[in-house]
């Protein structure tokens, strides 16, 4: 460990001297030789560095996406070149490539902490061996060896044996209690974050092999915390556990607010957001505004919760646009033309569909409807001969002959119908 922290020794002066301004302001509260004083610096110089690393960290937020979503596709891959790694590797990173997505992008920020992180290391064992490094001169290093958190100096580590221990002024058993006691917040923290990202920012829609390789990590990394964990002094311990609650803490508020699409998080964002959008009539924040837009460009490709959103919005009287903002529009089923007929959100009529009918009004249906058609139009309907009623006016003047008495005559009983020949005459 000590050749590893040596490597990154370029970086312990810049560190130390980050420690010793946090230390001069905090000392000039609590006193230069408190716990407090070192503590809180350290936990100072945490919170400064993952503010730089928040570029990074969104950089990761969009790489994970985006692996997320090549999942299918990479899962395509390997089944058809199952028998040729070679060729699967090839294929993999040409898909890489044509998407723009770096598999690596999502350990940025621990790549880009590690530094700081074994140059920590490397100041707080410098200060337990009573060795001056970077800015930190002999009355600056005795003040370190003297501050304790809540018993156990910044220097002790768990492993340490006891002589080394009264050598720091403390006792083992405060030095192992205080380090176990951080080693399992370190490691529960750890799992708590890997485990809110598995249940709730993951989309259920796809099942991959990305999903499982999240779910090892999730009981991985704590083992991995609590093994290395007993070897870290208690400053590399406090550092360790502030950086934790910080990703926990900035993991929540991402989830909260940008959750990744298909996952529990973003129906229970939606929801809040349907919500507000239906009290206000409006999409307020940026942030917002930018994820409506998304899901109106989807179109059909949304999601269940997604298409849920936009159905809820149409039967509040609203319509998402392009741009992310949401407009008053008539409700499909309330809005009502000045004539009473039903249109659409565009204002143009409705087409109605007819109602059901029952089988006795279908097959009194034709009788009902040529009554009513009766009463409105002229008597002008076709007759079973074929012809109309007022034919018989048409045929007069045409000098045609005459239906007797104005009205049509029937075919006897026993007769054929049609035109008929004429009886010969019956021989006596």
């Amino acid at each position: 460990m000590d050749t590893i922290a040596s490597l990154f020794s370029f970086i312990t002066t810049p560190v130390s001297w980050v420690i010793v301004q946090f230390h001069s302001v905090y000392g000039a509260i609590f006193g230069p030789d408190t716990g407090w004083a070192w503590g809180l610096s350290i936990v100072s110089l945490v919170i400064l560095i993952r503010i730089c690393l928040i570029p990074l960290f969104v950089k990761q937020i969009k790489s994970t996406r985006a692996m997320q979503t090549l999942q299918p596709e990479m899962k395509k891959i390997q089944e058809r070149y199952k028998n040729d790694k070679q060729r699967q590797s090839e294929e993999m990173m040409k898909l890489y490539k044509e998407t723009g997505t770096n598999p690596l992008s999502s350990c940025l920020p621990i790549l880009a902490q590690s530094p700081f992180f074994f140059a920590l290391y490397h100041v707080l064992n410098s200060i337990a061996t009573g060795d001056t490094i970077g800015v930190i001169n002999q009355s600056l290093l005795q003040s370190a060896q003297k501050a304790h958190i809540v018993g156990a100096p910044l220097a002790a580590k768990f492993t340490d044996s006891a002589s080394k221990v009264e050598a720091l002024g403390a006792s083992l058993t405060d030095v192992r209690v205080v380090t176990a006691v951080m080693i399992v917040l370190m490691s529960a923290s750890q799992f708590f974050t890997q485990r809110q990202l598995m249940t709730k920012n993951v989309d259920t829609t796809v099942k991959t092999p990305f999903m499982q390789q999240q779910k090892m990590l999730m009981y991985v990394f704590p083992v991995m915390f609590a093994v290395f964990g007993i070897n870290f002094p208690v400053g590399v311990l406090v550092y360790w556990l502030t950086t934790n609650v910080w990703t926990m803490g900035q993991q929540m508020y991402v989830i909260r607010n940008n959750p990744t699409p298909g996952s529990k998080a973003q129906a229970t964002y939606l929801e809040r957001l349907h919500k507000h959008v239906t009290q206000h009539e409006k999409v307020g924040r940026r942030r917002d505004r930018a994820i409506v837009k998304a899901i109106v460009a989807k179109g059909r490709d949304r999601n269940e919760f997604e298409r849920k959103f936009i159905n809820g919005l149409s039967k509040a009287g609203l319509a998402a646009q392009a741009d992310g903002t949401v407009i008053k529009s008539e409700s499909a089923a309330a809005a009502q033309a000045e004539d009473g007929t039903p249109t659409t959100a565009a204002g143009t009529p409705k087409r109605q569909q007819p109602k059901r009918q029952s089988k006795s009004q279908r097959q009194h249906g034709g009788t009902v409807g040529a009554k009513a058609a009766g009463e409105n139009e002229p008597k002008t309907s076709l007759t079973k001969s074929g012809r109309t009623e007022d034919e018989p006016a048409t045929a007069a003047k045409q000098g045609g002959p005459k239906p007797a008495g104005g009205t049509r005559s029937k075919a006897q009983s026993g007769q054929r119908k049609g035109p008929q020949r004429p009886k010969s005459p019956s021989k006596k």
